[in-house]
């Protein structure tokens, strides 16, 4: 009997269909290729970065499989752009800008001033930074670090700063740049909903997958994220406006301020000293995400759109290479121009027909189905859907103008996935009727239909080994036939996970520096989304906060609610406890540091009244799940 723990091959379906992308697609433009190798310097003679226990957490020989020809078993325009993400090496963008790329998902860039190096984006971890600093030295010379520019607020950007520079670096002088609200969007969107972005990132990036030609190959904007460890230094010098100036060891920069677009605080940076534009994560090779799979708020196409032409205006004249912080430069300005042009037209075509067709009454689904790109785009390598798609961009417009409903009442208060399972599989004629119809559908290579009506028996009968089989090589056949990175990350995770159970989460970005960055309103808030409501309706506690520094934050839990006030203003409530303390502590007490049954005593903490009714408060806190089921109830 076949082992149905194990990957399968293609199926003719998808080799057929993989073929049809070979003989449509300009396979024999190179220049992608050769953009990709330009300027290479050298790689590291050690290919695998490992952390200060001697783990690896990144291997840049893991992806080597890719100079062999594309297998049946992936598309062959994704196969092309992980083989062109894997790269790796130190390279010249221009005389004076050098970049490390194929380290991390993301690419480190290194700014040589009068004395030192300037860094843009170290990277996700400390490691892998560091690794790419000591390669740059290696044929650079020991330059010192002059100062750091965080380009946007994801952890990619800046989560490896202490692999380049320390805090005490900092303290004495060197400057961290970067765009306002930056702190802000740093650290909410990696500790609210962390835990679940964190667990979604695990199927969109792969991570638990093995690497090869039926696993993970890439993840279209990069190839996967790294595992160590994640830090952050708070920026010292904050960019506020558009056309702002700076000069750091006689580099000249010009920033354009870019909120909402890839990223809610992002900026680009021209040196005009070197004609050379840094566009950040705003034009990359590949569609972007407006909604990322992992989760976040949905992206605006058409103010990125609009910054994206106002770059043009603004850069283009004084531009002899378009570099950014995934993938690889775009040299001559002509070129230039014709790629960012060509980004700008990708994002605000779909913002515009999607709101065409959702004002002609269609729905995400029909939309995501209906919309396609002009010919002209499509040519284009760079607007290929790698990381981002048409089908999900579409629906995330949709759901930034009109939200999760569709209309259709019928879809207004539907059965939750378990209970409308069971009754699908009752109509169906039960569980062994749907499989044997969906074997049929498998045969005739029609796997969305099967993803689709299998899952039904699995989450009516979760413990049927046959139906979670049959899901898993539905989702992997899917994979294999995908164009984008992450879904096929995605459908392969999934099938990974039906077949042997939960994989973890290999990366956390919720590190000891994002907690650390936390205000303390926002610790508050974090302490208030893990209340259990139901259990706590009844519940009625008090608590006051008296800081060292002479701050006072009281809160109560009342109605299944936590709340918090700052300052003196709650001085008429009477508490059930009163703890006087140091910030420090008390920081410590809020992120599970120091157990509440330890106080009074650590830093001179004192209590007035019944520390036991913190603790009770304490007792209605969940905890997160960061393994929880995506593919199964």
């Amino acid at each position: 009997m076949p082992d149905d723990t194990q990957s399968k091959p293609a199926s003719a379906g998808i080799v057929t269909a993989n073929e049809a992308v070979l003989r449509r697609s300009p396979f024999d433009d190179v220049q992608d290729l050769d953009d990709a190798r330009r300027g290479f310097l050298g790689t590291a003679t050690d290919p695998v970065v490992r952390d200060a226990e001697g783990k690896a957490v990144w291997d840049l020989g893991a992806y080597a499989f890719l100079d062999q020809g594309c297998p049946d078993s992936a598309n062959p325009s994704l196969w092309r752009q992980s083989r062109l993400c894997a790269e790796h090496g130190l390279f010249e963008v221009t005389e004076g800008i050098y970049q490390v790329r194929g380290f991390d998902l993301s690419n480190v860039t290194f700014v040589e001033g009068e004395t030192g190096v300037f860094v843009i984006d170290p990277l996700l971890g400390v490691e892998n930074a560091a690794a790419a600093l000591a390669l740059y030295r290696e044929h650079r010379g020991d330059r010192a670090v002059t100062g750091v520019l965080y380009t946007h607020s994801h952890a990619d950007h800046f989560g490896g700063v202490k692999g380049v520079v320390t805090e005490e670096e900092v303290a004495d002088g060197i400057p961290v740049y970067a765009p306002r609200g930056f702190m802000e969007h740093a650290v909410s969107e990696n500790v609210l909903a962390g835990t679940a972005m964190n667990r979604r990132a695990a199927y969109m990036y792969g991570a638990a997958l093995p690497k090869g030609e039926r696993g993970q190959i890439g993840s279209g904007l990069g190839q996967t994220l790294s595992t160590g460890m994640v830090s952050l230094i708070a920026p010292t010098v904050e960019i506020t406006h558009t056309s702002q100036k700076a000069t750091v060891d006689g580099i000249r920069m010009v920033f354009q301020l870019t909120p909402g677009t890839e990223a809610p605080a992002e900026l680009n940076v021209h040196f005009p000293d070197l004609r050379a534009l840094c566009m950040a994560e705003n034009a990359t090779h590949t569609l972007h995400n407006l909604l990322t799979l992992r989760g976040a708020e949905v992206r605006d196409p058409h103010e990125w759109s609009r910054y994206l032409t106002q770059a043009v205006d603004l850069f283009v004249d004084s531009s002899d290479v378009a570099f950014a912080s995934h993938h690889w430069p775009v040299w001559g300005r002509e070129r230039v121009e014709t790629f960012l042009s060509e980004q700008r037209d990708l994002y605000v075509y779909l913002h515009d027909q999607t709101l065409r067709l959702l004002n002609q009454g269609l729905t995400p689904l029909e939309i995501a189905e209906r919309i396609e790109l002009p010919p002209a785009l499509e040519r284009a390598w760079h607007t290929h859907g790698y990381y981002g798609s048409v089908s999900h961009n579409t629906k995330a417009v949709y759901q930034r103008y009109l939200g999760w409903f569709d209309g259709n009442p019928a879809h207004l208060w539907e059965h939750p996935p378990v209970e409308a399972a069971q009754r699908y599989v009752r109509f169906m004629g039960g569980a062994d009727e749907v499989l044997r119809r969906a074997r049929e559908s498998f045969d005739e290579g029609d796997f969305r239909w099967v993803a689709q009506v299998v899952n039904h028996v699995v989450f009516a009968d979760p413990d049927s080994a046959e139906a979670r089989a049959l899901q898993a090589d539905a989702l992997e056949q899917l994979g294999y036939g995908s164009e984008n990175g992450t879904w096929r990350n995605f459908f392969l995770t999934g099938a990974l996970e039906l077949r042997h159970g939960a994989v973890g989460t290999p990366t956390k970005t919720t590190s000891p520096d994002i907690l650390g960055a936390l205000t303390l309103d926002q610790l508050f808030d974090s302490l208030a989304i893990r209340v259990d409501g139901p259990a706590s309706w009844d519940a009625d506690i008090t608590v006051r906060w008296n800081l060292t520094s002479g701050e006072a934050v009281t809160m109560w839990l009342r109605n299944g609610v936590l709340t918090h006030v700052a300052g003196h203003g709650a001085a008429s409530v009477s508490p059930d406890v009163e703890i006087t303390l140091d910030e420090r502590v008390l920081r410590a007490v809020l992120l599970g540091a120091l157990p509440p049954t330890d106080l009074p005593g650590p830093g001179g903490a004192k209590v007035t009244g019944d520390l036991a009714k913190l603790l009770e408060l304490f007792g209605h806190l969940d905890a997160p799940d960061p393994d929880f089921a995506i593919v199964t109830p």
